[in-house]
């Protein structure tokens, strides 16, 4: 700012009073031309550091040279649209030499008509400009002319000062304020609300009327504007060859119209689709980064006139800010709908397969307690299925979108256990190349699942005990404290309360993770879940397969119910991806289960060979009976077809047994 101003002075003072332009007279009541010029040059460009407006420019800085030359009134008028105004004056009121000042400014040339002078105020001033002086006496006008000559060219130095140092001074508040709005629009991560935004902005900051955001949709040569007032969706659709947004699009370049000197400019049809009618428009190019074209910033109706230059700079500027917050937004809207799209595929994956009355009641707990923050113990068989209760809590959780991290206690080596969990700095042990971040900190926000948490050393289960009720953690090697979010869901087959007696597991940790519990049923206790589950997982490698599933056999079902599944789940998954791949059949007969029956799943239904046949008869009858209930799920009626007995006479059985009928 200060060189803006400065630079006008050094340029008066080093330059030579110009020659005049017409025969130097001095009147005889002049005082020394060069005193008076020297001391109205001064006066002109000391204000022009400190006053915001031409009037007071003209009012106090011509002060002097209207006192001691004898002129009246001094103006600054300027033409426009054939018109004259007069945008600042000394004096009382008077109507202007509308003839003089067409002259001088065809011409170009200083003229004088009576006790009227008029000077053009310079090449650089490209507003048409003039400066008029009327004197009290005519002979003052027609000697003063060299000296007003010399005083104009002094004024519109000033006058450009003046202006220079407002439009920077503009400059800076409209940066600073788009400073401020820049930095709320990179934290968007939505485009529709930034868009309405960029808009708001805009008509603020330039005082216009109304504002949209053009975004090319080159594949249907349509250009997309929002917001749209009037508008379903508040979206305007248009050609992509159509108006001044197009024109703008196909030359890259920008753009403003003045309804009133190029009517046709404005496509009417868009006017009277919005109900509104264009008076002023402004269009500048929206680039990405690598500078390829992809939209358009458009304002419309200037409050106050039209559109200058200096808004078409500033809405430039606007717009390259604007363009990278739009790339941003669209890159993290992009991001945000994978990241959506993978949960949801995740979460399809993962199902709580089954009709039993046991997965009936382990479904209702986990959608009560998935979206709290309760820690939640997992108990049950090898095979269970585990995990998938967890992954299941998950992703019916509010942290659904954050990280699900899995860790299997048992894997980890207890001299890395802290380091796995908890992550290490740089050089904290010999291996510790760089800093790394743990398990904890990797899934903060989201859920950490503990599998075989039994298998924790007690050293380890005093620190995550500690992280647990704290909320933060200290790497290995470190002494900064970080905060955690992650919702801890532990799991295991062991008895751990019978470990907490056996002062091999914390007893503080055991009551930490013990504020739900869900007890994973075994298969064979699930009844029918069998064959749900057999079909599901047949359906699910076939497919990888690209094959036909094939159909069970009444037989092969039967067998599947059997079965007491020691391996759980995992070992019936595992059958049928055998069966996926190994058979070719259309259909599973009981011969293609013949190898499940590993020598763990013989069970011997008699154990005391010293008894006699008929108290080994009894016992054979009464553990096939609870098999066969357990197989069915408790349903009496169910277990008795299978038996081919009726429901009374299953329970008349039970009791001649001895058997508890509840």
């Amino acid at each position: 700012i200060i060189t803006a101003i400065a630079q006008p002075l050094r340029t008066a003072k080093a330059m030579p009073p110009k020659s005049p332009r017409s025969p130097e007279t001095k009147p005889d009541n002049f005082p020394s031309d060069d005193h008076l010029l020297a001391g109205v040059t001064r006066e002109l460009f000391a204000l022009a550091t400190r006053v915001d407006d031409l009037a007071s420019l003209i009012i106090r800085g011509l002060r002097d040279f209207c006192v001691r030359s004898g002129a009246d009134y001094v103006a600054v008028a300027a033409a426009a649209a054939g018109r004259w105004s007069v945008k600042a004056s000394s004096g009382p009121p008077r109507s202007l030499p509308e003839a003089l000042l067409a002259e001088v400014l065809d011409r170009e040339q200083a003229r004088i008509a009576a006790d009227w002078m008029a000077v053009p105020l310079g090449a650089r001033n490209d507003e048409n400009e003039l400066l008029a002086v009327h004197f009290v006496r005519e002979a003052d006008a027609a000697k003063g002319l060299p000296l007003v000559e010399r005083v104009a060219d002094s004024l519109q130095q000033a006058i450009v000062a003046v202006r220079e140092r407002t439009r920077l001074q503009r400059r800076i508040h409209r940066l600073e304020s788009v400073l401020e709005i820049v930095h709320g629009w990179n934290q968007a991560r939505e485009v529709e609300p930034l868009l309405t935004q960029m808009a708001e902005t805009a008509t603020r900051l330039l005082k216009a009327d109304r504002a949209s955001i053009f975004l090319w949709d080159r594949a249907n040569h349509t250009l997309v504007g929002r917001p749209a007032l009037g508008l379903p969706d508040g979206e305007l659709r248009i050609r992509d060859d159509r108006g001044v947004v197009g024109e703008v699009i196909r030359t890259g370049q920008p753009r403003r119209v003045d309804v009133e000197t190029e009517p046709a400019a404005v496509d009417r049809n868009v006017d009277a689709q919005l109900g509104y009618r264009t008076r002023t428009l402004l269009c500048v190019p929206l680039r990405s980064r690598s500078g390829e074209l992809f939209g358009v910033f458009e304002l419309v109706n200037k409050l106050d006139g039209i559109f200058s230059k200096e808004d078409e700079d500033a809405l430039a500027e606007l717009a390259s800010h604007a363009a990278v917050a739009l790339e941003n937004a669209q890159d993290r809207q992009r991001l945000l709908t994978a990241n959506r799209q993978m949960t949801q595929q995740a979460a399809e994956k993962v199902r709580l397969i089954g009709e039993s009355a046991p997965i009936e009641a382990l479904r209702s707990i986990v959608r009560r307690v998935a979206d709290t923050d309760l820690a939640v113990l997992i108990l049950g068989e090898n095979g269970t299925g585990k995990e998938v209760v967890a992954q299941s809590i998950h992703y019916l959780s509010a942290r659904r979108d954050q990280p699900f991290i899995a860790v299997n206690c048992a894997a980890i080596p207890e001299t890395l256990a802290e380091s796995e969990l908890f992550g290490h700095e740089k050089g904290a042990f010999t291996d510790a190349r760089e800093a790394r971040q743990g398990k904890f900190e990797l899934a903060s926000g989201g859920t950490l699942f503990l599998d075989e948490i039994g298998e924790l050393s007690l050293s380890g289960q005093a620190k995550l005990l500690r992280v647990l009720e704290e909320k933060t953690l200290v790497r290995v090697g470190g002494s900064t404290p970080i905060h955690t979010d992650a919702r801890l869901l532990a799991a295991t087959n062991q008895n751990l309360a019978e470990m907490v007696r056996l002062k091999r597991f914390r007893e503080d940790l055991y009551f930490r993770l013990n504020v739900v519990t869900l007890d994973l049923p075994a298969v064979r206790e699930r009844g029918n879940d069998v064959l749900l589950l057999a079909e599901h997982f047949l359906d699910y490698f076939c497919r990888r397969a690209r094959r036909k599933t094939p159909t069970f056999t009444a037989a092969a079902r039967k067998r599947l119910l059997e079965h007491p599944w020691p391996g759980n789940v995992r070992e019936l998954r595992n059958l049928m991806e055998r069966l996926a791949y190994l058979s070719s059949e259309d259909r599973v007969d009981v011969e293609d289960l013949a190898f499940i029956l590993s020598p763990r799943g013989q069970t011997e239904l008699i154990t005391d060979l010293q008894q006699s046949l008929g108290a080994a008869t009894d016992q054979f009858q009464s553990e096939y009976i609870r098999r066969q209930i357990e197989l069915a799920g408790g349903n009496m009626s169910l277990a008795a077809s299978r038996l081919g007995l009726h429901r009374s006479n299953l329970y008349r059985k039970m009791r001649q047994l001895g058997m508890e009928a509840g």
